[in-house]
């Protein structure tokens, strides 16, 4: 018998509380989600309902009160920042709204450091290929602020993509965007995962980006309602 695999993303029970005292606010309350390898998730909710803090955790980039936190079948919660940061470059790639690029590397530097640091010897013929493939083959010595937002978001998208990470994370990647180039990216975004066979996860206000994924996990105070496979919303 074949055993089943787990799934990409596995949350259970997150309780997270962010500030002190009289300004702290319980961000996440008693969170469950299960995401299965491949597939697309769209996560959304209004302005401080806490998804992008449930992204963050899912990347290991934020921390639980409680609860467990499984990415390909391994427990992160209890790991230290610098086994945490090797599992995340192993495994999740991520890409920010605001791209984070840093401005005085080129394009194709900005690619290949995640490669370099991942001790990869063939950092930048990686970083190449990832910006060829997302089209911009031609624009790799120029730096970020030579850059269109559009341009800046798909060497960012490079970047995340060229560690071959199991999972992408994505927070808001058309935020920034004006809604043609949102639209070019939203293209290459689930492109690139389909030909890859990524899991993503993405936080959106976008109501037609989120309809794109395979299904939306709808956020509100820290609670996940109910999940909706976009097959069964056209279906209902």
């Amino acid at each position: 018998m074949t055993q089943a695999l787990p799934p990409a993303i596995f949350l259970e029970d997150l309780h997270l509380t962010l500030g002190q005292a009289a300004s702290s606010v319980h961000v996440l309350k008693g969170v469950n989600l299960e995401i299965p390898a491949g597939t697309s998730t769209g996560i959304v909710g209004p302005s401080g309902s806490g998804k992008s803090t449930l992204l963050m955790v899912i990347a290991g980039l934020e921390r639980v009160d409680s609860g467990k936190v499984s990415i390909r079948g391994t427990d992160i919660t209890g790991m230290d920042e610098d086994e945490l940061a090797a599992f995340r470059g192993r495994n999740v790639g991520i890409v920010f709204q605001s791209f984070h690029l840093i401005p005085n590397m080129t394009a194709l530097e900005n690619v290949a450091v995640p490669l370099e640091l991942a001790g990869a010897n063939n950092a930048m013929e990686r970083a190449r290929a990832e910006l060829e493939a997302v089209g911009l083959g031609d624009r790799l010595n120029h730096y970020p602020g030579q850059l269109s937002g559009g341009e800046q978001q798909r060497v960012a998208m490079a970047r995340a993509l060229a560690p071959e990470p199991a999972v992408l994370i994505a927070d808001e990647p058309t935020g920034n965007l004006d809604g043609e180039t949102g639209r070019q990216i939203a293209d290459l975004l689930f492109e690139r995962q389909k030909q890859k066979g990524l899991t993503l996860v993405l936080v959106t206000h976008d109501p037609s980006l989120a309809a794109r994924c395979d299904r939306t996990v709808p956020v509100r105070s820290g609670r996940i309602g109910e999940n909706t496979a976009q097959a069964e919303a056209v279906n209902a």
